[in-house]
């Protein structure tokens, strides 16, 4: 079922200027940055080895990660795990009564399927479920 830890979000009101930190600091390659309509975000991709760092800048005042900055401001938002199979994964999920934010995949960067656990079911983390 998980296959690796596949990003850890990070949620930023600047990709331009939090990225500095990550290339000019620590000596980071910026993969690629993508908007992901659907979610209201811009996202910049960094790889650390098998895993990467997303920076995530909301594009809509009214999006999730936006509300998320101005209720506990910049940081850690989620950490995603990989995994073989999203629908495999949602029916057991389902199946085992937690806690959903989505109960269907919905679409993510590098045209992953994405679904999210609601953090009331995993001790206040959020977790993200990725096929990619």
């Amino acid at each position: 079922m998980i296959t690796k830890i596949n990003h850890v979000g990070i949620a930023v009101t600047s990709i331009d200027e939090t990225l500095k930190v990550y290339t000019e600091v620590l000596g980071l390659k910026l993969k690629d940055i993508e908007v992901v309509v659907e979610q209201k975000v811009k996202t910049a991709l960094i790889p650390v080895g098998e895993s990467m760092i997303e920076l995530i800048e909301s594009t809509d005042p009214g999006s999730t990660i936006a509300k998320f900055i101005t209720d506990r401001g910049e940081g850690l938002h989620h950490i995603a795990l990989e995994v073989s199979s999203i629908d495999k994964t949602l029916a057991e999920m389902a199946s085992k009564g937690v806690a959903m934010i989505d109960t269907k995949p919905r679409g993510g960067v590098e045209k992953s399927k994405v679904a999210f656990m609601h953090p009331k079911g995993t001790k206040r983390v959020l977790i993200e479920l990725v096929e990619s």
